[in-house]
């Protein structure tokens, strides 16, 4: 009996080598790849268009001596625009981003310019303007970006042509003019990467702006011979406006890895 037990152990241990041995290695499992994370740092360009509203705080007064002849009042006006720009944007601190950027508008936002002591009234056109300025953002996801931005524009408003409150051309005017002042603003982009379409680059962003330019004195001049009618007009002005635009972001080729 002894001998039978060591007989069938032995047999068993010969045929679990054998099986080890035709095993062989245990094949090679590569680590999984982290997470991939969204990267802004880059160039990019823009273009959309919106909509605006004007207001400036308006008085007339003396040509000749400035003396004020009425009161400041404040007039208003809206209208739509186009507008295209660039920028570079860096990434830091995991969700910040700051940047720099500048833009220009072009389009047909009108205000109203009177002046009482005449009877005489007419539209101010904001026809282009221009920013220059830089921004700060917190990602709210890895691909929306809510931020602020703030700094220097400029804008040109073309000639004002008067008629009489009835809309009868008196023969005066407001040569054009540029003004310079300054906005704050903000806004949020998001990658149009949702609702399963694919789309590498391509964001979207919609942004509030107020640019607030300073007060300037305009003559009233005759149409023709360009000689002072003897009432200036004295303003400022307020601009604020609403735009969507369609982003693309040259280093935006898909999410990078992050390293470790």
């Amino acid at each position: 009996m002894k001998k039978t037990l060591l007989a069938l152990t032995a047999v068993a241990a010969m045929t679990g080598s054998a099986s080890a041995a035709d095993l062989g290695a245990r094949p090679y499992v590569k680590a999984p790849m982290p997470a991939p994370v969204a990267n802004w740092t880059g160039f990019y360009v823009f273009g959309g268009g919106g909509g605006g509203l004007s207001n400036a705080d308006q008085s007339v007064v003396d040509t000749g001596t400035g003396t004020p002849l009425t009161i400041t009042q404040r007039q208003g006006g809206s209208g739509w625009f186009g507008t295209v720009g660039a920028g570079y944007d860096w990434q830091f601190s995991g969700t910040w981003v700051a940047g720099v950027f500048a833009d220009g508008q072009f389009g047909s936002i009108r205000a109203t310019i009177q002046d009482p002591t005449l009877d005489i009234t007419g539209n101010q056109k904001l026809e282009t303007s221009w920013a220059a300025g830089v921004r700060l953002g917190w990602l709210v996801a890895p691909n929306v970006l809510s931020y602020v931005n703030g700094g220097y524009s400029g804008a040109h408003f073309g000639q004002t042509n008067f008629t009489t409150l009835g809309g009868t051309p008196v023969g005066a005017h407001l040569s054009s003019y540029d003004r310079h002042g300054w906005f704050v603003g903000g806004g949020v982009e998001n990658s149009l990467n949702i609702f399963g379409i694919t789309s590498p680059g391509w964001f979207m962003k919609t942004e509030y702006r107020s640019a607030f330019y300073n007060a300037k004195t305009q003559d009233e001049l005759f149409d023709g011979t360009n000689l002072p009618v003897g009432n200036s007009i004295r303003a400022n002005s307020w601009n604020q406006t609403i735009s969507t635009s369609l982003v693309y972001r040259f280093n935006w080729t898909g999410p990078v890895v992050a390293k470790y």
